[in-house]
């Protein structure tokens, strides 16, 4: 159920209240009317990154997600939440009650947070919107963060001094425009409240913070209740039905009649899919395969050295699986989207050991479950003067795979991946590789020299981003390169297409439909061409959008506007097959 498009009138008072003490209910002198909605029991919160359940206890570890820069620096922390629990639907002042054990004591911080809306997560980038942090940390004090959608970084942060570890009691009191902050019943001071419920709806994450000494044991939410005050109404929400109606006409039952196998697919994220109704709708009614935008990449699932948490991956493809898409899983190698601690190794032999275990333990984790693979991501190199021959033409800047293994690393991720699991289609992805040149050249070879040795790679993906009008490519180029594929036993798809087009440009949506469909058409006509994906479906989160600004301002680039409404480029695609 989407309920993000309502706005209260008037936001009159919300007291959040958190207690840490065994068997205490935790209420506060702030708290008064209503039913207590009970958030823990009986709801679902198996699909918790960072979180183990047992016996109605809630055990919080760190997983320290962080979402770096392209060129590897930087480090933004994205912490999880509940996506497939519960979640609050109000139209007034409410109470939510916590109880956590376990904080403090110089062991890492302890935090609850809820989200007036949920963050977009963009390419290797995190937009934050309205949401309240409060918790204990390791030194003992009380803390409120305030995130006003206006930035990266909280509005407001305050610390109080209370002394808390172990067990403590927090309230936080929204009045008006105000937080209070209560501990054990004492009041420490206010926050001010920019209106971070203000669309009514509060969606619940829980983070560890490691601290120093690397925590591990974490803390406990043994209690989470809601009620509502002030004779105001509120509502416990559980996640949505993944399952979607299905249309008639559609791209996916124009795909189903082409007459072999031919999947239609886009990139999808699982943070809109579980908040966004009409996303979720046309996600699972247009398509017939799914890419993972984000929800695969190493620094997502595998954030430390010995952690992985796989359930906002889990997510999709149960999403999938609900909805009889396929899986285009990305990605497995790349030189990009790493933690941190991928790249602190300088021995050769350990960097290689970490692929290796990371190629089997996520690959063998989905054995059954995707339809194929990206094992390596770019290996081409982007310096245009290294194009002279063999592996000078590979990807050495900023590739710990490559710095350690040469060219042998790719060969060594596929063999990986098939003995991971062996049903699964496997492809090499590159962009810019549309078009005639060196790249496409050095390319080809590399698949030929890959071949020739026995590698166990399926296809190549196209990713045909065409951010600029010199990215347009005629199809009929895109056609000799899946041809060439042909002859050497390869299969091709189009991976992650976008085509941004300016305001002032004239014709741009005309121009963006043709563009799409003359591709899909080559896809059609070459039988070697196995599926045709954008790298997203519509505007409203689309990667190309301007993240120098924040909030970031929406790009013109897919086939849906930032509305959701159906452009042009929609029309086309779905003609493109009855004209193929």
């Amino acid at each position: 159920m989407d309920l993000g498009g309502g706005t209260w009138q008037r936001l009159t008072a919300v007291a959040l209240v958190m207690a840490v003490a065994a068997g205490c209910t935790g209420q506060g002198d702030g708290a008064g009317g209503g039913n207590d909605e009970d958030l823990l029991r009986n709801q679902d919160w198996t699909q918790m990154p960072g979180t183990t359940a047992r016996n109605d206890v809630l055990r919080v570890s760190a997983l320290d997600r962080r979402i770096v820069e392209q060129d590897a620096s930087g480090g933004r922390p994205n912490p999880p939440l509940n996506l497939a629990g519960p979640h609050l639907a109000s139209d007034g002042d409410f109470t939510v009650t916590a109880r956590m054990s376990g904080v403090g004591d110089d062991g890492g911080d302890s935090w609850l947070r809820l989200y007036g809306r949920v963050p977009v997560i963009y390419d290797e980038w995190r937009q934050e919107r309205p949401s309240l942090r409060v918790g204990v940390t390791a030194d003992g004090h009380a803390t409120v963060q305030v995130w006003d959608g206006e930035g990266d970084e909280p509005a407001t942060s305050k610390e109080f001094d209370c002394d808390c570890s172990g067990t403590v009691t927090l309230a936080v009191s929204s009045i008006g425009d105000t937080f209070r902050v209560e501990a054990d019943g004492r009041r420490l001071g206010t926050v001010r409240d920019p209106g971070v419920f203000a669309e009514g709806t509060v969606w619940f994450g829980l983070e560890a913070d490691p601290g120093e000494e690397e925590r591990r044991e974490g803390w406990r939410l043994t209690q989470l209740t809601a009620r509502a005050e002030s004779g105001d109404s509120l509502r416990v929400i559980k996640a949505p039905r993944l399952r979607q109606e299905q249309s008639d006409d559609s791209l996916r039952t124009r795909a189903a009649d082409v007459g072999r196998p031919f999947d239609i697919g886009t990139a999808l994220a699982e943070n809109p899919l579980l908040t966004d109704s009409r996303y979720r709708a046309l996600a699972g009614s247009q398509f017939s395969m799914l890419t993972p935008e984000n929800a695969f990449k190493p620094q997502f699932l595998h954030p430390r050295r010995d952690v992985y948490d796989f359930r906002d991956a889990d997510l999709l493809v149960r999403f999938a699986r609900a909805n009889g898409m396929k899986v285009h899983a990305h990605t497995l190698v790349w030189h990009e989207a790493l933690p941190h601690w991928m790249r602190e190794d300088d021995d050769p032999e350990e960097v290689r050991r970490t692929m290796l275990r990371h190629v089997a333990t996520v690959a063998g984790h989905f054995k059954g479950q995707v339809a194929e693979w990206d094992v390596v991501n770019e290996p081409m190199s982007d310096d245009e003067e290294s194009y002279n021959n063999g592996d000078l033409s590979l990807r050495s800047e900023q590739s710990p795979w490559f710095e350690a293994m040469g060219e042998e690393y790719i060969d060594e991720a596929f063999r990986a991946a098939h003995r991971a699991d062996p049903k699964a289609r496997l492809f090499l992805n590159e962009y810019g590789v549309e078009e005639d040149g060196e790249r496409w050249d050095a390319l080809y070879a590399l698949v030929e020299r890959l071949k020739e040795r026995g590698v166990p790679i399926d296809g190549v993906g196209f990713q045909t981003h065409e951010y600029a009008p010199g990215d347009r490519i005629d199809p009929e180029t895109f056609r000799s390169h899946v041809r060439d594929l042909a002859e050497l036993g390869v299969q091709a798809r189009v991976s992650e297409m976008d085509v941004p087009v300016g305001e002032d440009e004239e014709n741009g949506r005309q121009t963006q439909a043709e563009e799409m469909a003359g591709k899909l058409r080559v896809c059609l006509e070459e039988p070697n061409c196995t599926s045709f994906s954008t790298w997203g479906f519509t505007d409203r989160y689309g990667s190309t959008a301007d993240t120098e600004v924040y909030p970031p301002r929406t790009a013109d680039s897919l086939p849906w506007d930032a509305a959701l409404r159906p452009k042009p480029a929609y029309e086309r695609l779905l003609a493109a097959f009855d004209e193929a």
